[in-house]
């Protein structure tokens, strides 16, 4: 290049972040319209107006790439969510979630069916505070009684119906694509996993302790000791009587 001469090309003319950004644009513009295997690294240069090279400098290789995209969805999903620190219903406010949930994955079937073709991306930052998120929901269950499973076990019903709601909607062939299909799975998660009434009162001593253990990080009567010894005791009564509840 001649002293004193600029270099005109896409990479060098915007920032790092505006151009990862646009490779991310231009891949998912890909993956929307043409499918997974259209996500080439040369299809997404051209599409992103660079040498291909500029693509390897920026995400390494091709699962740097998807990985990049997914990381993206999971961040764009997390800013649909509406969050109530204080719902008058938080069985409601849990088929609200599950709902945005599922609608996010049937707005954007090629992206969300890359963010969850593959399980280590459930280590991105944006998928974390996601769960963190849908966990805060399941202690606030517990806490008030409506819980009727362990908090693990719930999170994990929530999450895996919703999206093998997405997915298995997103296999059927439209014309058999019921929208009662996706209303059924809601409930029965709702029912699997909660009391219409606070557990407190109507389930006995299960339903209590899971109640009680679920707001035992908050309490600051007890010494760190007698807490652990409280809660063996909760989880005892919580899981040993499960199967009963």
């Amino acid at each position: 290049m001649a002293s004193g001469s600029r270099d005109t090309t896409p990479a060098a003319t915007g920032s790092a972040p505006d151009t990862r950004q646009r490779v991310i644009d231009a891949a998912i513009g890909l993956l929307e319209r043409d499918g997974r295997d259209a996500v080439t690294t040369r299809a997404v240069a051209v599409a992103a107006g660079l040498q291909p090279p500029a693509l390897y400098r920026l995400f390494g290789d091709k699962e740097g790439l998807l990985d990049a995209v997914a990381e993206h969805g999971f961040a764009a999903f997390l800013a649909s969510k509406r969050v109530d620190p204080d719902p008058e219903d938080p069985i409601q406010d849990l088929r609200d979630s599950w709902d945005l949930a599922v609608e996010f994955g049937l707005e954007n079937p090629a992206l969300y069916s890359l963010m969850y073709s593959d399980a280590t991306r459930g280590d991105s930052a944006a998928f974390q505070t996601g769960l963190g998120i849908l966990k805060g929901r399941v202690r606030r269950l517990a806490v008030g009684g409506r819980l009727r499973v362990s908090e693990t076990l719930a999170a994990n019903v929530i999450h895996a119906t919703a999206r093998g709601a997405v997915l298995t909607w997103l296999s059927m062939p439209e014309s058999e694509r019921d929208p009662a299909l996706l209303s059924t799975l809601r409930e029965a998660m709702v029912t699997a996993i909660t009391n219409e009434k606070p557990a407190v009162r109507t389930t006995g001593p299960a339903g209590a302790a899971r109640a009680l253990r679920a707001g035992l990080a908050d309490q600051t009567t007890l010494s760190r000791a007698e807490q652990h010894l409280m809660s063996e005791w909760l989880d005892r009564l919580a899981d040993g009587s499960q199967s009963t509840d």
